[in-house]
């Protein structure tokens, strides 16, 4: 690329226009210019991607999980959007792991985080009482994530 608005430095343009740094240290990882790399910045920037896709694939579940409960304990009150939603983040989630398969073990361990997060949000959104919903999933994640529904 080489920029034309070339600042300070790497690590200054990282504080004053952060595109334009992604562009610059894209470039310098293309040209094989290991001495101009903003490295400390660099190594930061990944890891927070890292971490991101953690946290929206905790999210995602979450969601999942709070619309599977809805369906289970408001059978009566179920809707083409609990349904869509459902199948919107199973979709989310499995294109997730397919791209960063290593996510997988993550999602395992963080399940038990999620499903305490739904059930709050479920009962705040359905008006149960929190104790309506169990303490611990009482589905297995390979059911929460395949083609089916709590009946």
């Amino acid at each position: 690329m080489g920029t034309a608005l070339k600042l300070d430095t790497s690590a200054g343009l990282y504080h004053q226009d952060f595109y334009v740094w992604t562009m610059e240290q894209a470039d310098l990882l293309r040209r094989h210019k290991p001495d101009w790399m903003d490295w400390e910045n660099a190594a930061e920037e990944l890891e927070s991607m890292g971490k991101k896709d953690r946290r929206e694939l905790v999210s995602r579940m979450t969601v999942l999980l709070m619309h599977l409960a809805k369906w289970y304990w408001q059978a009566e009150k179920r809707s083409p959007g609990w349904s869509g939603t459902i199948e919107e983040q199973r979709e989310q989630i499995e294109f997730s792991l397919n791209d960063s398969p290593s996510l997988r073990s993550f999602l395992q361990y963080s399940f038990p985080e999620a499903w305490g997060r739904a059930i709050k949000k479920a009962a705040r959104e359905t008006g149960l009482p929190l104790s309506t919903f169990p303490e611990a999933c009482p589905w297995p994640i390979e059911d929460v994530l395949g083609d089916w529904m709590p009946e």
